[in-house]
């Protein structure tokens, strides 16, 4: 499922113009970007939770020389799927 797929699903289930769900999800998106932004972490219950997880610099190799390249340290995205979704997938 695409976005504009999970948009046409979120008008349908919840009555509503397609233009009022593509404002919502977008909404909801900028709001988990906006608190992800901010090292906090949003909990959906039944849903799960995403949060921000840092990874440490390391050295790779570039695949076509073999050479050793340094990674920086970054900050990653995570999300960790409660048990209403787990119990759903199952």
């Amino acid at each position: 499922m695409n976005k504009a797929e999970l948009i046409d699903h979120v008008a349908d289930s919840a009555d509503i113009s397609r233009a009022a769900a593509a404002r919502a999800l977008d909404a909801m998106i900028d709001g988990v970007k906006k608190t992800l932004k901010k090292n906090s972490s949003v909990t959906l219950v039944g849903f799960g939770t995403f949060s921000v997880s840092k990874r440490a610099a390391r050295a790779g190799r570039n695949p076509q020389t073999g050479d050793v390249i340094k990674i920086k340290a970054a900050k990653v995205p995570k999300f960790k799927p409660g048990k209403g979704l787990k119990d759903a997938v199952n």
